[in-house]
């Protein structure tokens, strides 16, 4: 917790802790089961068996990780636990015509769901709290600066206008990757779906409807989707960074426009008491410099090999929920930030005159609704 939640939300760490994980995976046995059961499959009363051994399942998470270790899945000491449960038929009935990997790709596909949903609200404050920013200082005439320079003037709310169409263009991304590709993942040991009478494609819709994901062939060799995932995930925390070091440049004290809010306990510093450092900004570009290299291992992973890789997928894991993880830090900094923003016009004003570019903003409010109204669409 003392390298996670400086980074990363008690929401977003809660989505795919522990706790969390097992009950995704119980929560796959259980609509396995019910699905099963409900298209003729197994019995009724073996289904009713499983998910009653499901509900009760108890298990110390510390003993799984060490089983998992050495199996080398979640899903294998999982199973063989809460097979251990039950009697006759339904022990075999349990996880009937899956494999260990259906459970590990499905569990993390629900936790991605969630995660998405924490995402998304932060991107909706922070688009809520720079739009009205956006327009309040449209026609406010600011210095612009290309390659670190002075350039010609700009509307001041211009530059927050691209700040908040470039986040909103990353969080619809997200959004449109996982609706597309956060799907139910059942395939059982070769991607063929053995053994269920013909009714493998009405016992997965069922399936995917319980859990909540997306009905689809199995893709357990076949890994773009969660690589669209990861690069849409790494897009937004790249938006987010977009704002937070236009922020920091416009903070220094030799610039002065606009300053994170005062919070207490927040931006001081141990050694210098004057200080008011950009924290938020630099959770964000922390996250920023952290996020391409996890992007990159998940495309390295998808030269899956044959009917189920080894090693590619089994990192895709780890990797995935760190990205989620930085993102959710990054985008509640920037919610905040973005909601107690402080501008200083006198500032800007006098950054304007010094430079002698004169006053001409060109056409920076229209380009502002035009930024605006690009998250309608």
């Amino acid at each position: 917790m003392l390298r996670t939640r400086p980074v990363a939300t008690p929401a977003m760490i809660a989505t795919f802790d522990d706790a969390a994980t097992i009950a995704d995976a119980l929560a796959f046995e259980t609509a396995l089961a019910r699905a099963q059961a409900a298209e003729g499959v197994i019995s009724l009363d073996d289904a009713a068996a499983v998910e009653a051994a499901a509900a009760a399942f108890d298990i110390e998470p510390a003993q799984l990780a060490e089983d998992a270790a050495l199996a080398g899945t979640l899903a294998i000491p999982l199973v063989k636990a809460l097979r251990a449960s039950l009697a006759g038929e339904a022990a075999m009935a349990m996880h009937h015509g899956a494999t260990s990997q259906d459970v590990a790709d499905t569990l993390l596909m629900r936790q991605v769901r969630r995660g998405t949903r924490l995402l998304l609200a932060d991107g909706d404050r922070i688009a809520a709290a720079l739009a009205p920013l956006a327009r309040r200082h449209a026609a406010t005439p600011a210095i612009g600066r290309t390659l670190l320079q002075d350039a010609q003037p700009i509307g001041f709310g211009l530059r927050i206008a691209q700040w908040h169409a470039g986040i909103a263009a990353a969080a619809a991304r997200v959004d449109r990757e996982v609706s597309a590709n956060a799907a139910l993942q059942w395939g059982g040991a070769a991607g063929t779906r053995p053994n269920q009478n013909g009714r493998s494609a009405l016992v997965a819709a069922r399936v995917a409807k319980s859990l909540g994901l997306a009905d689809a062939p199995p893709w357990h060799a076949r890994r773009e989707g969660v690589a669209g995932i990861a690069a849409a995930i790494g897009i937004l925390i790249g938006a987010l960074a977009k704002m937070a070091r236009d922020l920091t440049l416009l903070a220094q004290n030799s610039v002065g426009e606009a300053r994170e809010p005062v919070a207490a306990g927040r931006g001081g510093s141990s050694a210098m008491a004057h200080k008011r450092n950009p924290t938020g900004c630099q959770t964000v570009l922390s996250a920023a410099t952290r996020a391409p290299g996890l992007v990159a291992g998940i495309i390295a992973a998808l030269p899956a090999e044959e009917e189920r890789g080894i090693g590619g997928w089994q990192a895709e894991g780890p990797i995935l929920i760190d990205l989620f993880l930085l993102a959710s830090g990054a985008a509640a900094a920037m919610a905040t930030v973005a909601e107690g923003l402080e501008i200083d016009p006198d500032t800007i004003a006098r950054n304007l005159f010094a430079a002698g570019q004169g006053g001409d903003i060109g056409g920076s409010v229209t380009l502002v609704e035009a930024l605006l109204d690009l998250r309608k669409g």
